[in-house]
């Protein structure tokens, strides 16, 4: 693998350009970027950090955007602009790509006619891999992290933003980015929490809360979803929890929208 590539006059050409975006990850955002040496380019965005991350980002790269957004999709938008190469990897600073991935990437973009790409994730929680049960409120088993530039957009959310995708599906990739979504159930716990109060502002925001009834409801039919159908089951009490807490993800959202005042 190459971190550079140059054309026959000498100017560098950047083919692939790694994206990170982080808030106060120092204890993470090394093992991360000591991964991407493979791109030609690596883009790291620190939003309000007030940690040591900018000095950690240093030591990997001079492209380091720093400023402040409330919104999730608008400090992807940011870095997605300032990266320079005609292919884009978005990586956050919990993950980790490993070598046979990082192979995958290279040798598929010199010679793909799609645009973008799902690229399968491992979630783990502690040491454990956890494959089955995950859902979008919690955790995916796969996402569209790799693309050309131009193709895709974030939308405004705070929190899990809307995708604006213009171009060609490609195939899902063979390997897996690595997740280390979680050390513990109270890891989980803290996620279920923190989501679903940008999922509130989101709701009170737009007028959208919906009824207490129809949150309930889909207590059940989540759980069932994530539980069953995604087979929790076979990850033990570690399912069950994943699949209570997607379960719980809406009407706790709903609940904070109605009766906590948006800050």
């Amino acid at each position: 693998m190459s971190g550079g590539h140059r054309t026959s006059d000498g100017v560098r050409l950047v083919r692939l350009s790694a994206l990170v975006v982080a808030r106060n990850e120092e204890a993470r955002l090394a093992d991360c970027l000591s991964g991407l040496a493979f791109a030609d380019e690596i883009v790291v965005v620190l939003d309000r950090c007030t940690d040591g991350s900018k000095a950690i980002a240093g030591k990997f790269t001079d492209c380091i955007v720093e400023g402040a957004w409330e919104r999730e999709g608008d400090r992807r938008n940011a870095g997605i602009a300032t990266c320079r190469g005609r292919w884009i990897l978005e990586i956050d600073a919990d993950e980790r790509v490993p070598d046979p991935l990082a192979d995958e990437i290279c040798n598929l973009i010199e010679r793909t006619d799609f645009d973008i790409f799902d690229v399968r994730v491992d979630n783990y929680v502690g040491g454990q891999l956890v494959r089955h049960g995950w859902m979008a409120a919690i955790g995916t088993i796969a996402a569209p992290r790799l693309f050309r530039k131009g193709v895709k957009r974030w939308g405004l959310e705070r929190v899990h933003p809307h995708l604006h995708v213009e171009g060609r599906q490609g195939p899902r990739l063979g390997n897996a980015i690595v997740h280390l979504a979680a050390n513990n159930i109270s890891d989980l716990l803290l996620r279920l929490d923190r989501n679903t109060t940008w999922r509130a502002r989101d709701l009170a925001e737009r007028g959208e809360i919906g009824s207490f009834p129809d949150m309930v409801r889909k207590i059940f039919s989540r759980f069932w979803k994530c539980y069953v159908l995604r087979k929790g089951y076979r990850e033990d009490g570690l399912g069950f929890v994943i699949a209570l807490c997607a379960a719980l993800y809406p009407v706790i959202a709903h609940l904070k929208a109605r009766l906590e005042s948006a800050e």
